[in-house]
């Protein structure tokens, strides 16, 4: 579907940039165009427009014109799309932390940026929209050192900033309850930790669930993940899965399916945000 001006301008760029890839793949296929044709009309490789319809570099609003143009796609359907295009080059807050985020982390915290709500599972650590000052320095210096530390922390508190903008997203929560054994940092620190995600949970717009041992086996052991959704619906869902050196989209349907009915499954298994708060409270006590 193309895009209209009636589509609610997304305030990330890399949304952006998302959404023009999309829409000019797919007008390239509905024109039942190549990418070798299409690429050799727009003078450019076949390789950089592959690059541009898979959100891996950006194009310039006069590029999207000249693909509307091969296209045939006129008036205010191109206009909208035109704009989207300006609002892609616009800089995210998280670039000026470009020195210490990977490429491939900064795409997902523009997607996170945008997002209006979030699934997630995490099997060994808090997640970071989750995590305090402390805990995430105690994280950065196992996992990466000294170097950058402070930025690097600073850059994690920012992101926590969605969960409490004007429309905060929704923030769905499954903990194993290994996260809340684990003394990252120390005892001090982990009560903290704990105290904080106990407060985080009472905000309207968190659900933090914890799935505890006793349930066994369960159908996420083998992957943490995060489900990320659009206001928009020009915007799909994305399931994001990273480790310490490389980060990876899902974005075919099926896959963001499959990953929103285990993070379901997960829910029911957990324990319900009243019992987990209950189990946050007294985790919290055994580091006191």
């Amino acid at each position: 579907m193309t895009a209209s001006p009636s589509v609610r301008p997304t305030a990330s760029p890399t949304v952006r940039r998302r959404r023009i890839a999309r829409e000019l793949r797919q007008l390239r296929e509905r024109a039942g165009m190549t990418l070798d044709v299409a690429a050799r009309q727009l003078d450019m490789s076949k390789s950089n427009l592959s690059r541009i319809e898979n959100a891996q570099i950006g194009i310039k609003p006069r590029d999207v014109r000249a693909a509307l143009a091969l296209y045939q796609v006129t008036g205010a359907d191109a206009e909208a799309l035109i704009e989207i295009a300006r609002g892609a080059q616009q800089r995210g807050w998280w670039q000026k932390y470009s020195d210490v985020l990977p490429e491939w982390f900064e795409f997902y915290v523009g997607l996170e940026a945008e997002a209006a709500a979030l699934r997630t599972y995490e099997a060994e650590s808090v997640p970071g929209l989750l995590q305090t000052e402390a805990y995430a320095k105690a994280i950065y210096r196992r996992t990466a050192g000294e170097d950058g530390l402070e930025r690097k922390v600073a850059a994690r508190l920012h992101r926590q900033d969605v969960l409490h903008r004007e429309s905060p997203v929704e923030l769905s929560v499954v903990l194993n309850e290994a996260v809340l054994l684990r003394p990252v940092g120390g005892a001090t620190v982990m009560a903290d930790q704990l105290a904080h995600m106990s407060r985080v949970a009472q905000l309207p717009n968190v659900t933090i669930q914890v799935l505890p041992f006793a349930v066994g086996e369960h159908p996420a052991m083998s992957t943490p993940y995060v489900v990320l959704s659009f206001a928009d619906s020009a915007d799909a869902s994305v399931v994001y899965l990273d480790n310490l050196t490389m980060g990876m989209a899902l974005e075919d349907a099926d896959q963001v399916l499959g990953y929103s009915l285990l993070h379901e499954e997960l829910c029911r298994m957990a324990l319900n945000p009243t019992a987990s708060l209950t189990r946050l409270e007294q985790a919290s006590r055994n580091f006191a």
